[in-house]
């Protein structure tokens, strides 16, 4: 409490006039209501283990500029306020965002429809139009040392030892994959936003608003709008609906965005960004990254991981004959 009524103070929201309730969110940072006598707003304590990274500061300006650049050209986005001339804030050593209260809510997977699916498409296309590079996209190969925690795990947490063991072939399979596709990546970058997923885009009566923006960066469009299909599609959920893929795909074609000639190689490439999930989420466990408060979300997360990446690669035939139909393949 002391530290919202600093926040409030700092930033001359007036009084706190009820308890700051957590708010459910991503698996990052938290996320509190915060109802004062000027209003109720959104804040985002952003995780002070990731703040401490040398990169941290430097993306998130530039996410920042994105930001702008988004809301200058009417995406339907919930930006962090300003005070002061800047975003992002501090108070006790917490850095923060602060937002206008959006009286939405993120649907659930049962509730997404074609139609939900189809805006996201045409947003997206809108969002990777407004600025184009041809530059390397800035992904790197991955080599994650499973051995390694093998062997911290099987004097930690048995449980989850045994679940790396059963995987490991796998995981190794996966890894050689990605690191092989990595290269076969298009020469091209766009802004992207990079956690467009479900549970980031409230919807409120028909309208929508598309919130964690810390993540905007130049990537590759391709990977953003293949990653971008899976989730709407049910992914999450392991239960991808090819039509709600299909959907997303064309709506993003037909608004202008520029579909990819070689799915397979995204499909494989997708395997980067799902191991290195593995793997930090191992580094929580292990209390090798993060506070002893995260272990055991970390521990979840891992669990959760690898169930998402074993139905993920049992799923190859679904998804790639679904999207190389699309091109006409």
């Amino acid at each position: 409490m002391e530290l919202f009524e600093k926040i409030a103070c700092q930033l001359g929201l007036g009084k706190l006039t009820a308890r700051p309730e957590p708010l459910s969110g991503g698996y990052m940072h938290k996320m509190f209501s915060l109802e004062t006598e000027r209003g109720k707003y959104a804040l985002k304590l952003l995780n002070p283990y990731l703040m401490k990274r040398e990169s941290a500061m430097r993306n998130y300006r530039q996410a920042e500029e994105l930001e702008a650049k988004l809301e200058s050209r009417g995406v339907p986005i919930l930006p962090a306020l300003t005070f002061s001339g800047k975003k992002m804030q501090e108070t006790d050593g917490q850095y923060y965002y602060l937002f206008d209260w959006f009286a939405g809510s993120a649907l659930k997977d049962e509730e997404i429809k074609t139609v939900h699916c189809q805006e996201m498409g045409r947003t997206l296309a809108g969002i990777h139009g407004i600025e184009r590079r041809r530059e390397r996209v800035n992904l790197d190969e991955f080599h994650g040392d499973w051995d390694f925690y093998l062997e911290r795990l099987s004097r930690e947490d048995h449980e989850l030892w045994e679940l790396l063991q059963e995987n490991l072939e796998l995981l190794r399979n996966c890894q050689k994959e990605a690191n092989a596709a990595v290269c076969r990546i298009p020469e091209v970058v766009t802004i992207c936003h990079d956690d467009m997923d479900s549970k980031n885009v409230l919807w409120r009566d028909g309208e929508f608003r598309i919130i964690d923006l810390e993540c905007l960066s130049y990537d590759s469009p391709y990977l953003e709008l293949y990653d971008l299909a899976l989730n709407w599609a049910g992914y999450e959920e392991c239960r991808i609906e090819p039509e709600r893929l299909k959907a997303l795909v064309d709506a993003y074609g037909e608004a202008g965005g520029l579909l990819p000639k070689d799915w397979e190689c995204l499909y494989y490439a997708e395997f980067i960004a799902k191991l290195d999930w593995l793997e930090y989420n191992l580094k929580r466990t292990l209390g090798i990254e993060g506070g002893s408060d995260e272990k055991q979300l970390g521990a979840s997360m891992v669990k959760w991981a690898i169930r998402h990446i074993r139905y993920y690669s049992e799923k190859k035939d679904v998804v790639l004959g679904c999207l190389t139909e699309q091109n006409g393949q």
